[in-house]
């Protein structure tokens, strides 16, 4: 007889929750889509890069993110703030005889939604050649023109930078649920 009472009261403990609920709603259908290759991505800088340390190497990879979201059918397939990666192409570090520095550098991809997706794009910066006067200082003293350095190459943060999509990317986006309606226990 205990048994059988423990028996229906653990099957009224597991059953009673079910009591009071709503019936679960259907599930909004999944669209899909396509990215397409070439979309415009517009892109800034999540860190600065300069040549003024002279720390750049070639390969170093350097962050950036989003600058807005990018939609396919209204839906946001790649959020605003998602993260970038970039790679340093060429470093040139300010010299004597008025030589500037300069950066070049090129987009790699754009993570989002646990997904990595290609893209293109680059950026660079040129510093300002001190030429004119290593040329006057030349003429007067032409020791002077081997301590006359150009400027160093700046790019700072939140820099635009103009990327695009490198391949087309389908994508399944669920619209955005229905509000969950509850209805009274029935009594």
């Amino acid at each position: 007889m205990k048994l059988t009472i423990g028996i229906i009261a653990c099957a009224l403990t597991i059953a009673a929750p079910a009591f009071g609920q709503a019936a679960p709603l259907a599930t909004a259908a999944t669209t899909s889509g396509t990215l397409r290759a070439g979309t415009s991505v517009p892109l800034k800088m999540a860190e600065g890069l300069t040549t003024k340390e002279k720390k750049l190497k070639v390969g170093q990879r350097f962050q950036m993110e989003t600058a807005e979201a990018i939609m396919v059918d209204g839906n946001v397939v790649i959020p605003a703030g998602s993260p970038a990666t970039g790679e340093i192409t060429e470093v040139r570090n300010k010299g004597m005889w008025g030589k500037s520095g300069r950066i070049n550098g090129r987009v790699l991809y754009v993570r989002a939604n646990g997904r990595q997706i290609r893209m293109t794009g680059s950026i660079d910066d040129k510093g300002k050649t001190g030429t004119a006067g290593v040329v006057g200082a030349v003429a007067l003293l032409p020791v002077a023109g081997f301590f006359m350095t150009g400027t160093s190459a700046e790019i700072p943060l939140g820099t635009p930078v103009n990327a695009f999509i490198d391949e087309d990317v389908s994508v399944a986006v669920v619209p955005a649920a229905a509000p969950m309606v509850i209805t009274p226990a029935a009594k």
